[in-house]
């Protein structure tokens, strides 16, 4: 459900959490667990995915159990996945005060919280919002935990196999107010597995040597930073016809149609420059930025598109 885990940092030495006693775990920590910043994107998606479903009868209160069942839900995948990396997070720079990795937290009271918070998603999901966005919540955050999470000292194809719990969050949104798998919820699905590829790319140039000293398999760390930035730029032009897809479904109109095309090319010129870049990762930590302004530029593009075209109706 949430976005891969191995890659989902900031690029500064921010710590999640101060360091604390060990053994003695603070709310914070547990705050910590469901990686707040990640899982506040997912909402976004989610909320995006729910302001797209062609609808007019959308209620707060389904508004506000789908989002908590999905904060649930990713929070859950969050803290299953720090439990069962927690050996791999003292290894690396970036996440060695995690509250597992730096002893705060006893390994018992992050399963326990990760399994209750992903049990109690199961349960709002199904009961307040309907048994179809239940069930894409429980793929992704098993596929998420059993599949993705082993799966990254394995192979770099973890990146792509995490794309799809990844890319849920929209498409429950769109199900929450259809019922119903669509073109259209299909299409913001692959915007956002498309998406993932070179966003995560960028960030494991960036960190290549903490990966690979906790045995993280990444595309620069066993192909190289040229295929790497090959990948970058094929799901970089992807993303241009699977975006203007909505237009020609009806879904959008001339505005996004103009908006889209700018960002994807854009977002394709940064991606292109990589094979130019004196230095590999500056240009990643560049690209990395450009893809945090492209998806939610897009998803405005988007939202604006349909309020304006609701509003001339």
């Amino acid at each position: 459900m949430p976005l891969p885990s191995s890659t989902n940092v900031s690029l500064s030495r921010v710590s999640e959490q101060p360091p604390g006693r060990p053994g003695v775990a603070s709310w914070r920590d547990y705050v910590t667990l469901t990686k707040p910043r990640i899982t506040a994107l997912c909402l976004i998606m989610t909320l995006g995915g729910m302001g797209l479903a062609p609808d007019d009868s959308l209620r707060a209160g389904l508004v506000f159990w789908t989002l908590l069942g999905t904060f649930l839900s990713v929070g859950a995948a969050n803290a299953l996945n720090m439990f069962w990396e927690r050996e791999g997070d003292k290894l690396m720079e970036r996440t060695r005060e995690r509250p597992l990795a730096s002893g705060r937290m006893k390994p018992w009271q992050a399963l326990a919280f990760g399994l209750g918070l992903g049990a109690l998603s199961i349960v709002v999901l199904w009961v307040a919002v309907n048994p179809l966005t239940a069930f894409l919540g429980t793929f992704a955050l098993a596929s998420y935990v059993l599949v993705y999470t082993p799966l990254k000292r394995r192979s770099p194809l973890a990146l792509v196999v995490g794309a799809v719990p990844g890319a849920m969050p929209p498409l429950m949104g769109w199900t929450a107010v259809t019922g119903q798998v669509s073109t259209a919820g299909l299409v913001l699905f692959g915007i956002l597995l498309a998406w993932q590829i070179p966003h995560f790319i960028a960030i494991s140039i960036c960190h290549r040597e903490d990966y690979a000293r906790a045995g993280i398999a990444t595309v620069p760390g066993k192909h190289g930073d040229r295929i790497a930035k090959l990948q970058s730029l094929a799901y970089a032009l992807l993303l241009i016809p699977i975006s203007l897809m909505f237009v020609p479904m009806g879904v959008a109109g001339p505005i996004y149609f103009a908006l889209a095309l700018a960002l994807g090319v854009w977002f394709t010129w940064h991606a292109a420059k990589g094979f130019r870049a004196d230095a590999d990762k500056p240009w990643a930590r560049k690209f990395f930025f450009a893809s945090l302004v492209y998806l939610p530029a897009l998803t405005l593009a988007l939202m604006a598109d349909i309020t304006l075209g609701r509003f001339f109706q």
